[in-house]
């Protein structure tokens, strides 16, 4: 009896620990030595509207290490499709691109700049932060010279139509991150992609990553700016 309570325990133990999931190779290889921390995010295939993040950070020996089990996370409606991201890695053979309004979360490499939120500045948030108000919009109108970044309308002259707010009812901004995907914000790209509070356990993104919110602070408070972080979204099975 003792000896099978003892089997369950480390059984128990080891079902928290981290699982050991490699990056991608050619991910891995692509991200510069002041890269220190990974948010890795996997779909099963480019068309999962769901998928699976994993934290990770570099050793002293440059090895990745994962320091988080996994996070139940949801991409977009119509799955995954290519993105333009830090460093442009191309595109796999045969995978979609990204585009504005595709309803795609977008894979490859990206830099993580900034967190924002409805709230002033929680202490636990080390990233630069903008704290947000009715003022606040992301911009997706590819003839404005703000496109795919985030304005104050006191301070900025409009030349958009039909922007983001970023204050959406149901509170899915109260809480979340710029993803630079389109760093150059090229027209038609794909604007605004976050990581952000999820809508429900069930209801997929326009484009974004989402969790729940608990996941989210989780996230966000471990992530320093002083270890240039990256999201690494990648599709599993790729044809």
């Amino acid at each position: 009896m003792h000896r099978l309570l003892v089997i369950m325990i480390v059984l128990a133990s080891c079902a928290r620990m981290p699982v050991s999931i490699p990056l991608p190779p050619e991910a891995a290889a692509a991200l510069p030595s002041s890269c220190q921390q990974v948010i890795y995010v996997t779909a099963a295939d480019d068309q999962a509207t769901a998928g699976e993040m994993r934290l990770f950070e570099r050793t002293v020996a440059g090895v990745w290490k994962a320091f988080s089990t996994s996070i139940p996370v949801l991409l977009g409606r119509h799955g995954v499709a290519w993105g333009v991201g830090e460093p442009a890695l191309p595109a796999p053979r045969g995978f979609r691109l990204k585009r504005e309004g595709d309803g795609c979360a977008p894979a490859g490499v990206f830099r993580i700049t900034q967190a924002f939120g409805s709230g002033s500045r929680p202490e636990w948030v080390k990233l630069p932060y903008i704290h947000c108000t009715t003022h606040h919009f992301g911009i997706d109108d590819g003839r404005s010279r703000h496109y795919n970044q985030i304005v104050d309308d006191r301070e900025t002259t409009c030349d958009w139509s039909s922007p983001e707010t970023m204050m959406p009812k149901g509170g899915c901004y109260d809480l979340g991150a710029v993803i630079a995907h389109n760093p150059q914000n090229v027209p038609g790209l794909g604007s605004c992609i976050f990581l952000h509070i999820w809508q429900g356990p069930e209801i997929p993104t326009s484009g974004c990553t989402a969790m729940a919110k608990a996941d989210l602070r989780a996230v966000l408070t471990r992530l320093d700016p002083h270890k240039d972080p990256r999201l690494v979204q990648w599709v599993l099975k790729q044809d």
